[in-house]
């Protein structure tokens, strides 16, 4: 009985383990299309369109070798109340 406990024990993590692996991966390819487009040479200095692009450039992970291209054209921050 120990035994059979141990082994479901073992399992019961699988899939979250295989979720979170292939979470990773996407946003590990979606970076990557990012570093080749060069969206990481813009200097220190990158602004709000800057940052999106780079988020939803990430976040389309493989879509983007399939031809997605998804860029922020300008986006405008709130300014601090005085």
């Amino acid at each position: 009985m120990r035994d059979r406990d141990i082994r479901q024990r073992s399992t019961r993590g699988t899939g979250s383990r295989v979720a979170g692996l292939l979470l990773m991966v996407w946003l590990a390819v979606g970076l990557l299309a990012a570093a080749q487009r060069h969206y990481f040479d813009s200097g220190p200095v990158i602004d709000c369109a800057g940052w999106g692009t780079i988020g939803l450039t990430a976040l389309a992970g493989p879509f983007n070798y399939l031809g997605m291209n998804p860029k922020v054209g300008d986006c405008e921050l709130p300014q601090p109340s005085r």
